[in-house]
């Protein structure tokens, strides 16, 4: 018994002692002789990694306003095995589709997902209406969880947020077109976003480190760490105010004449940055998916091909100046004109009869510009020229797909009618501004410019772009000259067709344009039309030139000088104050012996932001006066809709009485001097009578008293005495044959006349 129980011992230490000499073999070859190889895969699964995202550049305008930035972002996502367990996916899919606005159906897809096995699926993005949504609807969600948890006693009941970023847009819709926007995959899609994506993009980093178990770093583990680099800053030449000035122009007369598309583009001549840009229908880059009108997306400043109609008239005479052939007061017969067997008319069927030709500027007559393109220049010498001024080719401004246009005359005919701006010649409005711009800026013709500055943040560079001079086109006397007959076209408001874009105090030059549209093949439509206006201002010192052109406007007999001319003149004389150009008006005007001061009506700006009331005085010209620090305007002096003269102060209060000092007074009428004082409580003493010359605050008795001396107005009206009425002489385009409504191409004749509709193909 104890000889086997020995046995059984030795052969138990025996089996016991063999596994120890294999357990330490298979630890040498583990940690010793395959230690490498074992330390690389224990590494594996220490380390983690995670990105480091790189910030997308800001885009802002000239004055540093915020167009595009990076904006803290939440994505929704559920699990749908927790709010089965809870029976919470009824509730969940209610109110996500009250939140988000996604359809139930695709919701309840969500909550039910299941995996192959048949188990729920434990996590679930909600796309796309739940990805990168803002915080205003994230605390939304974040309330219906805490309200789950509440009512469960659980924390988790299957919502999740996860902190993400997307690209937002502080000014909504403005400058849609040319800033693009970027989907919430990261891509970008069309204007500056898309064309810079490289660079705007940056470099994405990541950081890698090894942890424990529960994801905490080890301290003396390696780490691997990659920066991220943030995309580069861009700076657009865009002004926000008169990007402003532009939008809310072509948007109200969209709503008046439901053209297909409205545009319009605002630059400075000297350099040809763009100071606004925009097409009307538009999109909100913020929300790009609510936009289902795809033309809406369409940027018309570089894409949209058209014939220009009377507007490329600016380009034959510019040309006819330059070589010497535009005598203005040179006759000719208007009316009609042969060519190569086609009769081309003027829009006034028998013309205006012998006529010089800057009343054939005036009148847009089509026959005064075949006779200086076709006749005098000559086809070569008219298509070098075109060709000069920069069409047929791109200009190569800061937008992707840019077109280059069309000019491909070559018959007699299609010569002819591209001097009037129809037929073979097809232009992009930015070619139409660059070609204006080179007019009027003394013949220069330069590259426009959407990006002003290129900052790089890691390397603290900045690249400025500056002004580019293609080619002098025509010489700066031409230029003048050229400028001073345009003017005439919108001062003389009997004969002008751009007299609706005339503005009082203003040297505006300008061109109207009415061009029919192709309806297929080589016919025109007697219904459909472009319309148009361009001109610049100040006429002897250039700094803004103003396009605007519209699609077909639903009014088939109203012309440029109708339809786009208003337009025009909202956005120059808006702008142009804004730059602190004001008008040349001189102080009184006599009419019937009568010296009368000019005046102007208040508009409301209580409630407003300074900001914004500040700007709507600036581009009304008024003298006005920000009275405290606050942000609102609480109260105006005088009131709105009242009618004062124009050089009159007006008061802007921003904060309450007791808050204020006491503004400068100077040139106030008595009774705005008082109602100043009393809104201030403050007493007042006054010495003579009419208009404040001098103030003096003293204090009497401990209490606060201002002195004011008064004296007869010198020439100042009194408000309702003498007040103007101005009247802008506006008329229908056809009435007196002003505009060309039918301008263009040769128009059908009667049978038997034997004149040709429209341009032959070949001759």
């Amino acid at each position: 018994m104890t000889k086997r129980i020995k046995l059984r011992t030795i052969l138990v230490g025996g089996v016991i002692t063999l596994l120890f000499v294999v357990l330490i073999v298979r630890v040498y070859f583990v940690q010793v002789a395959n230690a490498d190889f074992w330390l690389g895969k224990a590494r594996e699964i220490w380390a983690t990694s995670e990105p480091i995202t790189a910030s997308r550049g800001t885009i802002t305008d000239r004055d540093g306003n915020i167009l595009a930035m990076d904006a803290p972002a939440y994505t929704v996502s559920i699990n749908p095995d927790v709010l089965h367990k809870l029976n919470l996916a009824d509730r969940v899919v209610d109110k996500l589709h009250e939140v988000l606005g996604k359809d139930k159906a695709a919701l309840e897809k969500d909550v039910n997902a299941k995996r192959e096995n048949g188990e729920y699926v434990v996590n679930r993005e909600i796309r796309s209406e739940g990805w990168k949504i803002d915080k205003e609807l994230a605390d939304q969600i974040s309330e219906f969880r805490e309200e789950l948890r509440k009512e469960t006693g659980q924390r988790e009941v299957g919502i999740y947020l996860m902190n993400d970023q997307k690209r937002y847009y502080p000014k909504g819709a403005s400058a849609s077109h040319l800033l693009g926007y970027v989907q919430k995959t990261g891509e970008a899609v069309y204007g500056i976003e898309s064309l810079f994506d490289d660079q705007l993009r940056g470099q994405n980093g990541y950081i890698k480190y090894e942890k424990d178990g529960r994801r905490v770093q080890l301290a003396d583990g390696e780490v691997e760490y990659q920066p991220a680099i943030d995309g580069r800053n861009l700076t657009l030449t865009i002004n926000t105010d008169i990007q402003y000035y532009v939008e809310e122009a072509i948007k109200e007369a969209y709503q008046k004449y439901k053209p297909k598309s409205i545009t319009a583009i605002a630059a400075d001549p000297n350099t040809m940055e763009i100071l606004g840009m925009a097409t009307y229908p538009s999109f909100d880059p913020n929300a790009y998916w609510l936009t289902k009108d795809q033309a809406a997306f369409y940027n018309n400043p570089v894409k949209m091909l058209i014939e220009p109609g009377s507007t490329f008239k600016i380009v034959t005479l510019a040309a006819a100046v330059e070589e010497g052939v535009f005598d203005p007061e040179e006759k000719y017969v208007s009316g009609s004109i042969k060519v190569a067997g086609s009769t081309l008319r003027d829009v006034r069927r028998g013309g205006w009869g012998t006529i010089t030709y800057l009343d054939g500027l005036k009148h847009s007559s089509n026959v005064a510009f075949v006779k200086l393109g076709y006749e005098k220049l000559g086809a070569d010498k008219f298509r070098e020229y075109v060709n000069n001024f920069g069409f047929g080719q791109p200009t190569g401004i800061e937008q992707p797909g840019e077109l280059k246009g069309r000019v491909d005359f070559h018959w007699p005919s299609e010569v002819a009618t591209a001097t009037f701006g129809q037929g073979r010649v097809q232009v992009t409005p930015i070619q139409q501004v660059a070609a204006v711009a080179a007019v009027a800026n003394g013949g220069r013709l330069m590259e426009p410019h959407l990006i002003k500055r290129i900052e790089d943040p890691v390397a603290k560079t900045t690249q400025v772009i500056q002004p580019k001079v293609i080619r002098q086109v025509i010489s700066p006397e031409s230029s003048k000259k050229v400028g001073e007959y345009l003017e005439q076209v919108v001062s003389d408001k009997v004969n002008g067709t751009g007299h609706n874009a005339y503005i009082e105090g203003y040297r505006i030059a300008g061109k109207t344009g009415t061009a029919q549209k192709v309806t297929g093949g080589s016919g025109y439509s007697s219904n459909k039309f472009i319309v148009s206006f361009i001109g610049y201002a100040p006429v002897d010192n250039p700094k803004l030139v103003v396009y605007v052109v519209a699609d077909e406007p639903n009014d088939p007999t109203v012309g440029g000088g109708v339809v786009a001319a208003p337009v025009f003149r909202s956005i120059m004389e808006k702008s142009l104050k804004h730059m602190g150009i004001m008008p040349d008006i001189s102080e009184s005007e006599e009419a019937d012996g009568v010296v009368r001061k000019k005046s102007v009506t208040l508009p409301d700006v209580i409630d407003k932001k300074v900001t914004q009331a500040a700007n709507e005085m600036q581009s009304r010209g008024l003298n006005f006066e920000i009275v405290g620090k606050g942000k609102t305007v609480l109260q105006q002096i005088p009131k709105a809709g009242v009618t004062v003269p124009d050089t009159q102060r007006i008061y802007l209060i921003t904060e309450e009485r007791k808050q204020m000092a006491i503004p400068d007074m100077n040139k106030l009428p008595l009774r705005d001097v008082l109602e100043v004082c009393s809104l201030l409580d403050v007493e007042c003493v006054t010495e003579g009578e009419g208009y404040v010359v001098s103030q003096e605050q003293v204090t009497e008795g401990g209490a606060t008293v201002l002195k004011l001396r008064l004296e007869p107005p010198d020439g100042i009206a009194e408000e309702g005495a003498g007040d103007e009425t101005v009247s802008d002489g506006a008329t229908s385009d056809l009435e007196g044959g002003g505009e060309e409504s039918k301008e263009g191409t040769a128009q059908q004749a009667p049978e038997g006349e034997g004149e040709a509709t429209s341009p032959p193909p070949s001759e």
